[in-house]
């Protein structure tokens, strides 16, 4: 059995205490402040464990020195699998290399996501692609914003070209002739990152709406590669009724909760959420199990071989854990897309049931860091998280009374399934041992 962590000081009442930093004003904040024993620290106070944001990691990662059981929340490089254009890179670089040393078979597992170019240096590229697929449609997005933000769709070059034109017209607009090459290059790469993806015409579509899914996967470490996949998610639904007869409409084709809000038909109360548990129930109902079990599978594929393709390339460290959103598109064959993956998704609730839901992963997320040193390492789940990799596949084992008791092994993941998080965590964890002192 692990002990508490020597290092974190005491209370005054003689009890450890973990004192936490936290940026986020929003669910993480009520988590970490309902937590036995965590104390808020302010400004240049000691901390045990930081939930920063990317733009502080970004300022102070590099000089602070944190001991043994310090932790945070991302990654130094997290980017080389949450900036839109690197994931793709770094896709592509790993389904090269599976082609070459596994070969052709092995490789098309990596064939989930859509045809997507750099810009503007994979424009040349692209126009190669763009003129073999005449009529078809394109998506144009920032590399680095989100939430919809600097996103729009194209059938024609022409767009892409005035597109290109108003952007030179910036840079030239912001730059002063007195600014050095290398600022000027750095301004430019900022206003001029963008990918250019196939857009996925055949989504699947509930009651003539298109949904993309929003998964929650947990990483504490990447080397060896140990990952954990949260039971609740959701589906994401455009608020009109989808249709390529037009492609301006933002409400029809983008999925974003931040863009749904603004619709003029935005419901509040109804919202456009469904909870994972039900989209899996709807399929099931309409498709039978075994399809399901074969989707979700996909997207448990979809997952390890994301974080296999950046294993290399992130900087692993001890203290750091990455929690991240997948957002995952279904076509109308229900094959999954991975459209894109988040290093901050929003805990930021748009209901009631949408913040319980958040308020769980964020705690079962600090169960798992174990801060505590309440777990033995062992676990297959915790809370609503089940180890999906360790190293390599996890698998629960299964009574098989069909084939007279055998046991069959089954992959260690539950998306979707019931999450009966609070009795899991009554049976693995014990009462805050810092508790017993007072």
């Amino acid at each position: 059995q692990s002990k508490p962590k020597h290092n974190i000081k005491l209370c005054r009442e003689g009890r450890n205490c973990i004192r936490y930093k936290c940026v986020p004003l929003n669910t993480i904040k009520d988590v970490m402040h309902q937590r036995p024993n965590w104390i808020e620290v302010k400004d240049d106070g000691e901390w045990d464990f930081n939930w920063c944001d990317v733009g502080w990691l970004r300022e102070n990662f590099d000089h602070a020195y944190m001991e043994e059981h310090v932790r945070i929340n991302h990654f130094r490089n997290h980017y080389e699998l949450t900036r839109k254009n690197l994931m793709v890179k770094n896709l592509k670089r790993f389904h090269k290399n599976l082609e070459k040393d596994m070969g052709r078979t092995e490789a098309s597992k990596c064939d989930f996501f859509p045809s997507t170019y750099a810009m503007p240096s994979e424009y040349h590229l692209f126009v190669e692609e763009f003129n073999r697929n005449p009529g078809s449609t394109w998506i144009m997005k920032p590399v680095a914003k989100s939430q919809g933000k600097g996103i729009f769709l194209f059938r024609k070059l022409k767009d892409i070209i005035d597109w290109k034109k108003t952007l030179s017209q910036i840079i030239a607009g912001v730059l002063p002739q007195d600014r050095s090459r290398s600022e000027e290059q750095k301004d430019a790469a900022h206003l001029d990152s963008y990918v250019v993806q196939r857009y996925i015409e055949n989504p699947y579509l509930i009651n003539g709406r298109k949904f993309d899914l929003r998964v929650y996967v947990l990483v504490t470490s990447y080397v060896p590669l140990k990952v954990w996949l949260y039971r609740d998610g959701f589906a994401r639904f455009s608020s009109s009724r989808f249709s390529l007869s037009t492609i301006d409409d933002k409400y029809m084709h983008l999925t974003n909760v931040s863009v749904q809000k603004t619709a003029p038909d935005y419901d509040p109360e109804k919202g456009c959420k469904w909870q994972m548990q039900q989209l899996r129930r709807y399929l099931t109902a309409k498709y039978g199990r075994e399809v399901v079990e074969t989707l979700f599978g996909d997207m448990d594929n979809i997952i390890i071989r994301s974080l296999q393709s950046v294993q290399k390339v992130i900087i692993n460290d001890k203290h750091c854990f990455e929690l991240y959103g997948y957002d995952i598109l279904l076509d109308h064959n229900l094959k999954p897309w991975l459209i894109e993956v988040n290093a901050s998704p929003s805990h930021a609730p748009s209901s009631q049931e949408d913040y319980e839901m958040k308020y769980g992963l964020l705690e079962d997320t600090l169960n798992v860091v174990d801060m505590e040193g309440r777990l033995t390492g062992q676990e297959k789940r915790v809370g609503g998280f089940d180890l999906m990799w360790n190293d390599g596949p996890v698998y629960t084992e299964d009574l098989n009374l069909q084939t007279f008791g055998s046991l069959s092994f089954t992959a260690n993941t539950h998306l979707g399934c019931v999450n009966d998080r609070e009795k899991n965590l009554r049976q693995l964890l014990k009462p805050f041992p810092l508790q017993k002192k007072i």
